[in-house]
């Protein structure tokens, strides 16, 4: 048996998000639920977050400010 999928996407360097980032964490987060696994995004700048809140995608996939934070959780 295969453990579930544990990811956490660091995007501290990410400046800028579009349309296209938002869908790749959608299904992502979909495969890795199906998975009975998690995603958890860590270190978005304010602009990305604002971004990700704005669409609510924070909704569904927890925003962390580090990614240690993020893996304890």
């Amino acid at each position: 048996m295969t453990p579930p999928l544990r990811i956490v996407a660091d995007l501290s360097g990410v400046t800028f998000m579009d349309s296209s980032g938002i869908n790749v964490f959608i299904a992502a987060r979909l495969r890795v639920s199906q998975a009975q696994g998690w995603l958890r995004i860590a270190g978005a700048q304010e602009t990305v977050l604002r971004l990700l809140q704005m669409v609510g995608v924070d909704t569904f996939i927890p925003c962390h400010p580090t990614v240690e934070q993020a893996l304890n959780a």
